[in-house]
């Protein structure tokens, strides 16, 4: 943006001062960008391992049956309040609640708004993780995710 003055002197140097202290402020008061923000969650929401449970010995592939309470499933790209989809860490802990939760072989995407899946694991132990992404597939706020399980793939 280009400012002229036609004032001289201190004058000019006010008026410019002036002008950037309110686009300042109408910056201060813009909303936020759609992409910083986060769904908030409903209150009590939960999310759950029906299967496996945690400690269990199991043979791949592993079957994976996610519980929720306290909102409902939504497709991924459906805006509906009190709605989220499934995302199954594997052995990955999620560190950036404020972004799009990865797609790739350790953040596996429900977007369907599928409750179970069956997942190819190699012998050994393995941690998941349940976490309810939004319409953009970012975490709500409060995070809606379960307690990490552990179990054995024989």
């Amino acid at each position: 943006m280009i400012i002229r003055s036609r004032t001289a002197g201190l004058a000019g140097v006010a008026t410019i001062a002036t002008l950037i202290a309110m686009l300042s402020a109408t910056l201060a008061e813009a909303p936020a960008r759609a992409d910083d923000h986060r769904t908030p969650a409903p209150e009590g929401a939960r999310v759950y391992f029906i299967a496996p449970q945690n400690g269990a010995t199991v043979s791949s592939p592993v079957t994976v049956r996610f519980g929720l309470s306290g909102m409902g499933v939504a497709p991924a790209g459906v805006e509906k309040g009190g709605t989220g989809h499934h995302h199954l860490l594997i052995d990955q802990e999620l560190e950036d609640y404020d972004t799009a939760i990865p797609a790739d072989d350790a953040h596996r995407h429900f977007g369907g708004g599928q409750t179970e899946t069956t997942v190819d694991l190699a012998p050994g132990t393995h941690t998941l993780q349940l976490v309810v992404g939004d319409h953009n597939h970012i975490p709500h706020m409060p995070p809606v995710e379960s307690a990490r399980i552990t179990i054995t793939v024989e």
